[in-house]
């Protein structure tokens, strides 16, 4: 009889999808970039060997089904990811040879089916390990610079999305500053426009149903029509503004991608500092009275310290859509990674897909990490 006490469910219900794993195409061949992919099993790529790395994960996987302590889980789904990583590698340096000089070997389903798997895993150990906030921020950061230590050592040299950033090194990071630039430069100009708005609507009950419902109106609107939008006013202010031209505000590019981002973060930055602020006991507002203090003195020594984990959490959501947003700005000519992907979708290349696809998760997943640090550190000093 089977104890189900000792059953972890997670684990069980990952197994199965974990073990299909196994029955798909571990990689894939095409002797050109846009070439259909020939499908190659585990055992196709490593041999008898393959048999063997199949079997040692099932039985990595079957240990989560059992119910483990949080540490044993974490470290793992740890192994584990770095194991599919470093196979998933080293079957790219076997297979490409047969397709060389210009072929490609990328992941297949089964490969990325089981990195998903593993990933999952690990997430729910850690969540269940619970670890301090800056823990969760150096882990986090030691996933990032293992993965770029990688890259750099060039034992994924021979995968394909590798391949694709060889090529094309120096416009990556050139995009990279530009997505950067567009998520981060939107942010600072949104929270100097929305921090006043959701202070006075906070304040205010006659502005606050208006104001909300203004800046819902601007998130309804498709991400694609907004940017689509901003091309005709900065137009016209290019064309009829003195020196307007000049400091870079243009019909297509930077400046309508900048603007619509802007408005598309004024919602959450608005609406997260209005609740901070209003969810300051009015206790507390009144001792602050008590002690003499003026509006201003109890805006910046009370209600703000406060209403910080709040307005950090407004900050998180604003940069996080910001960087994912920041992509479709490339359909007007803004940059940043979504012009690979883009590109790729223009010339039905998977690949050049993932090249913008992947840093700009990565870089939305550590953004969000960080601040989710210190909300973490905020809560805790406010106890």
């Amino acid at each position: 009889m089977i104890n189900r006490a000792r059953i972890d469910r997670l684990g069980f219900w990952l197994f199965w999808p974990g073990m299909a794993a196994l029955l798909l195409p571990f990689a894939g061949v095409r002797r050109s970039r846009i070439a259909l992919p020939d499908a190659q099993s585990l055992s196709n790529t490593f041999g008898n060997w393959g048999y063997v790395a199949g079997a040692v994960y099932l039985a990595v996987l079957l240990a989560f089904v059992v119910r483990l302590s949080p540490v044993w889980r974490v470290g793992l789904g740890g192994l584990l990811c770095v194991a599919l990583v470093l196979v998933t590698g080293r079957g790219a340096h076997l297979l490409a040879p047969d397709v060389a000089p210009y072929g490609r070997v990328s992941p297949g389903a089964g490969a990325w089916l089981a990195l998903a798997v593993a990933g999952l895993l690990w997430a729910d150990a850690m969540v269940r390990l619970r670890p301090p906030p800056l823990w969760r921020l150096a882990t986090g950061g030691a996933v990032l610079g293992g993965v770029c230590t990688l890259i750099a050592s060039g034992y994924l040299d021979d995968l394909s999305v590798i391949v694709e950033y060889h090529n094309r090194a120096r416009s990556f990071w050139s995009e990279a500053r530009a997505h950067i630039l567009l998520a981060l430069g939107s942010f600072g100009v949104a929270c100097l426009i929305g921090l006043p708005l959701g202070l006075w609507a906070a304040k205010s009950r006659a502005i606050r149903g208006p104001l909300a419902s203004v800046l819902t109106g601007l998130q309804t609107i498709p991400s694609i029509a907004m940017f689509g939008l901003m091309i005709v006013p900065l137009g016209w202010v290019a064309a009829n503004v003195p020196g307007a031209g000049a400091i870079g505000i243009s019909g297509i590019g930077m400046a309508p991608a900048f603007l619509a981002l802007v408005l598309y973060a004024l919602l959450p930055v608005v609406s997260n500092t209005e609740a901070g602020l209003r969810a300051v006991p009015p206790a507390t507002e009144e001792a602050a009275r008590a002690m003499g203090l003026n509006a201003r003195q109890r805006l910046w020594q009370v209600e703000i310290p406060l209403a910080l984990p709040v307005l950090l959490t407004g900050a998180r959501i604003v940069l996080v859509q910001n960087i994912g947003l920041a992509t479709v700005g490339a359909l007007i000519g803004a940059g940043g990674f979504g012009a690979f992907v883009f590109q790729g979708l223009g010339q039905s290349a998977v690949d050049l897909i993932l090249l913008g696809t992947i840093p700009t998760v990565a870089l939305a997943f550590m953004t969000a990490l960080l601040l989710d640090t210190a909300v973490a550190l905020c809560r805790k000093d406010h106890r």
